[in-house]
C-alpha cells in the first residue's frame, strides 16, 4: 500500500472550499437541488415545492446558478431549472453517505450553527411531474 499524500491547501484554496460548501449550507438550496434530482423545474414548481416567497426562491436560484450547480433555459414565459453538472447527484449521494454514519453526532453538534427553519425530521417529498394525459 502506497503512503497518501497530505495536501495543505493555500489559505485562497480553503476559502474558495468553504465558499462551495456554503453553497450548499442552506438548507432550501440543498431541498432546490433534491427535487432537481428528479428533473428540470418551472420556478414556480419549484416555489409550490418550498412553500417560500418567489424572490426568495429566485435568489437561491441566482445562487445556485452563479455557482454552477443548476442551469436554466427559457421557453416562453416560464424559466425551467435543471442540474447543470451530473456530479451534484454524487455529491448529494456521498453526503447522505456520511450522514448515514454519523447522523445521531451530527444532529447533536452544539458547535453548528443553524436557521430556525431546519427540521430533523422528513421534509415534503418532491412534486409529481404530470404528463399531458395525466392532466386530461
Amino acid at each position: 500500500m502506497e503512503p497518501v499524500a497530505v495536501v495543505r491547501p493555500t489559505a485562497e484554496a480553503a476559502g474558495i472550499r468553504a465558499r462551495f460548501f456554503r453553497v450548499l449550507g442552506d438548507p432550501k438550496r440543498l431541498r432546490i437541488l433534491e427535487l432537481l434530482l428528479t428533473g428540470e423545474r418551472t420556478v414556480s414548481e419549484i416555489v409550490e415545492y418550498l412553500q417560500a416567497p418567489q424572490g426568495r426562491v429566485s435568489n437561491h436560484l441566482a445562487c445556485l446558478r452563479w455557482c454552477g450547480f443548476v442551469a436554466a433555459r427559457r421557453e416562453g414565459r416560464a424559466v425551467y431549472y435543471r442540474l447543470a453538472d451530473a456530479r451534484v447527484r454524487d455529491l448529494l449521494r456521498l453526503a447522505d453517505s456520511m450522514i448515514g454514519d454519523n447522523a445521531a453526532a451530527i444532529a447533536s453538534c452544539t458547535r453548528l450553527s443553524l436557521p430556525d427553519d431546519v427540521a430533523f425530521e422528513s421534509e415534503a417529498q418532491p412534486l409529481e411531474r404530470q404528463t399531458a394525459e395525466d392532466a386530461q
